[in-house]
């Protein structure tokens, strides 16, 4: 008999219920449709958040949720053709309503995984209400991996960071004979993931940083430190493997 899948879509109502009473918890990945550079598919963090949802619902046997594909983006150029964004208070409402049909159904704790930095997105998942259950936003980004960098001092956007990660994690969909270094002020930098700018930062592309040093074997590193990192602060994993030299 085939392994019962913790995947919350793949199960049947009956399932879905025996597991959460015996584990009430459940992963919600939450990615955004944004413009990551000419050398990144639109859906980096969407990908990337439902990457580190499914190894933490592995190695953890949580119950996942379907990814939220969607999110608060910052305003951009009709030239960024296929994206698309929730205000944020839609996304709010939206997350909301589907928490509280989970939580009735016996979920206690909610783990909300994302990769997207925008301020406004990441207010829209910090400020859910349940009646009972824990929520838990996981920004992925939020873990410090600027020594492991050659050109940057942390994560930017489509960057040395991110596109490392992608490569390490989906190289069929880095298109690295198009990426562009693209840098700007750490004070604009912070104004454009606090949604303080009318549009991206124009020249980029979509691209802030340096995504031209990015490799694979960084990115490897790169999502090591994440998943660790995120694995001992939300589930108090303290196994003493070689991963946890890294962090």
């Amino acid at each position: 008999m085939a392994a019962t899948s913790l995947a919350l879509d793949e199960l049947s109502w009956i399932d879905a219920a025996a597991h959460l009473a015996r584990n009430p918890r459940l992963i919600i990945p939450v990615g955004a449709l944004e413009q990551h550079g000419p050398h990144l598919p639109l859906g980096s963090n969407v990908l990337i958040s439902r990457r580190v949802a499914v190894d933490l619902s592995t190695r953890f046997g949580v119950l996942r949720a379907p990814t939220m594909y969607y999110g608060v983006n910052v305003p951009s150029e009709r030239e960024y053709a296929g994206t698309a964004s929730l205000r944020q208070k839609t996304l709010h409402r939206a997350m909301n309503e589907l928490l509280a049909a989970w939580e009735e159904h016996g979920v206690a704790e909610f783990v909300i995984i994302t990769a997207h930095r925008h301020e406004p997105h990441l207010d829209a998942l910090a400020t859910l209400i349940t009646a009972r259950a824990r929520v838990r936003v996981v920004s992925i980004w939020d873990v410090e991996v600027g020594d492991l960098l050659e050109k940057q001092p942390g994560a930017l956007h489509a960057c040395e960071a991110e596109t490392s990660v992608m490569l390490y994690l989906y190289p069929d969909l880095v298109r690295m004979e198009r990426a562009r270094d693209f840098d700007i002020s750490q004070e604009e930098f912070d104004r454009y993931v606090r949604g303080q700018l009318p549009s991206a930062p124009p020249g980029g592309a979509g691209v802030v940083g340096y995504p031209t040093a990015a490799t694979a074997a960084k990115g490897e590193t790169i999502y090591t430190r994440l998943l660790v990192a995120i694995r001992r602060a939300v589930f108090q994993d303290t196994e003493d493997d070689q991963e946890s030299d890294t962090v």
